[in-house]
């Protein structure tokens, strides 16, 4: 694994030195963790003239699932009360000769670029973008195993859930032992908080569960997702409560799943990005709920539950194999409540069997 961290800086260093800049300051703990093999609270990760370095503010608690840094990194560790990792770090890049130094903009605040810049002002500071996560983009099979392990909790953990009884339970109670149950089978914990919503809730997007008690005849929309030595998955199925769904329930629920088909159909290496979303959306829009869609239909997952690709009607750039994303629409109807039918699946061309469905708890409209 440490050749595999060795290679991802190198490319990194690659691009900042095509780029005129002689080293680079990662702050994004995800981007620190993707290069490193580990990203301590506060750490920062620079790739500098002569070595690379991990600065951190104090020595690193000792926490398997977070990680352990790759052997080929030096640790640096503040003394106490040693200030901003960052602004160490910048120092120390200096001192190894650089004469500038390419960080990550959109992470830093203005305050810290201030920072940077008094501490080495001989450093001419340069943008390194968004490099790091367009590096994140496309997983490597021990990525993506990780995520599909991640997938099999989530599965089991809804799956003991949806055979114990509801009637009566809160929606918090419910999102509490559902995250309860991801760590139970191995989850380094949940991959983002828990939604359970019932009922009207259900009509809600991005709902957070709240005392109100399920009832007989409701729509129960759940959405977990576990983290599994760092990376995420992400899971959202729907069901009724208690007795045979209402007609309205079932033409809803028939709706969703046809979109969501529509949209996992679309995903193979070289399909663009907006065109995944168009086919899912289009089965909804066609049906009148123009109004009632998510802003998009999926995005990509890993270090972060919410990475590039975007699969939105603007989005730009195609698909790639071993890309893992979601494919998650969803109609919401306020007050009366609605249906969001969500999966991780990662990108593989035709043939490979095409997309591969990592999270295969039932898409049956149950009445449980």
């Amino acid at each position: 694994m440490s050749e595999v961290y060795a290679n991802r800086r190198s490319r990194l260093r690659d691009h900042v030195n095509a780029a005129g800049t002689a080293a680079a300051l990662v702050t994004r703990p995800a981007n620190v963790r993707y290069l490193a093999a580990a990203a301590p609270q506060g750490a920062v990760l620079l790739l500098g003239r002569s070595e690379d370095l991990l600065v951190c503010a104090g020595p690193p608690e000792d926490r398997p699932y977070e990680g352990r840094p790759d052997e080929h990194v030096r640790l640096h560790v503040l003394a106490a009360n040693g200030g901003d990792a960052s602004v160490a770090a910048a120092g120390l890049a200096a001192a190894q000769g650089a004469d500038s130094l390419a960080v990550e903009e959109h992470h830093l605040t203005v305050a810290r670029h201030r920072a940077l810049a008094s501490v080495a002002p001989g450093l001419r500071l340069t943008d390194i973008g968004g490099a790091v996560e367009q590096l994140r983009v496309v997983k490597d099979e021990e990525e993506i195993s990780c995520i599909r392990i991640g997938a099999e909790i989530a599965d089991q953990a809804l799956g003991e859930l949806l055979e114990s009884i509801l009637v009566g339970r809160t929606e918090r109670h419910l999102a509490l032992e559902l995250e309860r149950r991801l760590v139970d089978h191995g989850a380094d914990g949940p991959a983002f908080p828990t939604s359970v919503a019932t009922g009207p809730h259900a009509g809600r997007r991005g709902h957070r569960p709240t005392d109100r008690r399920v009832e007989e005849g409701d729509f129960l929309s759940v959405c977990l997702g576990a983290t599994y030595r760092g990376y995420r998955c992400e899971i959202g199925r729907t069901f009724v409560i208690g007795t045979s769904p209402a007609d309205w329930q079932i033409e809803l629920y028939d709706l969703v799943f046809a979109a969501q088909r529509a949209g996992r159909e679309f995903l193979a290496p070289g399909a663009a990005y907006r065109d995944v979303d168009r086919a899912a959306r289009q089965v909804l829009d066609t049906a009148g709920y123009a109004e009632a869609l998510p802003p998009l239909i999926g995005h990509g997952v890993g270090l972060e539950i919410d990475e590039d690709p975007q699969l939105a009607p603007a989005a730009m750039g195609k698909l790639d194999a071993c890309v893992p994303v979601t494919v998650e629409p969803g109609v919401h109807l306020p007050g009366r409540g609605g249906v969001r039918i969500d999966d991780t699946l990662v990108v593989r061309p035709e043939a490979d069997g095409g997309p591969e469905l990592l999270t295969i708890t039932t898409k049956e409209l149950l009445a449980l």
